[in-house]
């Protein structure tokens, strides 16, 4: 029945989620993953193939609901970074996710659905560019980078660095981020202004 197999690839995939974010690609164990499901491990390699066809999956589903929960706005950079912190900021296993993927994937070649997904940002903030509303201080994809790991700022620093930051207030957290991007994105037209004055 193709609603079971359905329902069954979510417990799978929602499993796997929170098996890979505790315990990344080599620690991940089908039997847990399955288990947890409330299915047969053979449905693993059914529906996925492998594990890393799991990993695989898993991802895909991340980055879709990263796409979806922060969609870009060239309109307000500094909105969409802030919203793009406050979705790291609800759901931890996105953060451990990334991290896990960088560390054990990183040499595999990029993931079709991220990389278009990427590209389609760092095109509208190209076309941003050149149109005159964003700043060009920096090209379009690195711009994107930094934007992307400003919003990421907080899930990603070292627990002995926040310590020491000791914020833990979550609309302060998203107001800094939304304010380091509006700075950013302001250096070259204050420069620039600097210069023709």
């Amino acid at each position: 029945m193709p609603g079971d197999a359905e329902a069954t690839k979510g417990r799978l995939l929602a499993a796997a989620r929170s098996e890979f974010a505790a315990f990344g690609l080599a620690g991940a164990r089908v039997d847990r993953i399955a288990a947890a499901a409330k299915c047969n491990k053979a449905q693993i390699y059914h529906y996925f193939g492998s594990k890393d066809g799991l990993f695989d999956a898993v991802w895909e589903a991340l980055v879709q609901e990263i796409v979806v929960a922060a969609p870009i706005d060239v309109a307000d950079l500094p909105d969409f970074a802030a919203r793009l912190s406050e979705t790291y900021a609800d759901d931890p296993e996105l953060v451990r996710l990334i991290t896990w993927q960088r560390l054990e994937r990183g040499q595999d070649p990029p993931h079709d659905y991220a990389v278009q997904s990427t590209q389609a940002n760092v095109d509208a903030i190209a076309t941003a560019q050149a149109d005159g509303l964003v700043s060009d201080r920096f090209e379009a994809h690195v711009l994107f980078a930094l934007i992307i790991h400003l919003a990421a700022l907080w899930g990603m620093t070292s627990p002995d660095v926040l310590a020491v930051v000791n914020l833990s207030d979550q609309e302060h957290r998203r107001e800094i981020v939304r304010t380091a991007v509006a700075t950013l994105l302001a250096e070259r037209s204050h420069a620039k202004a600097v210069r023709e004055s």
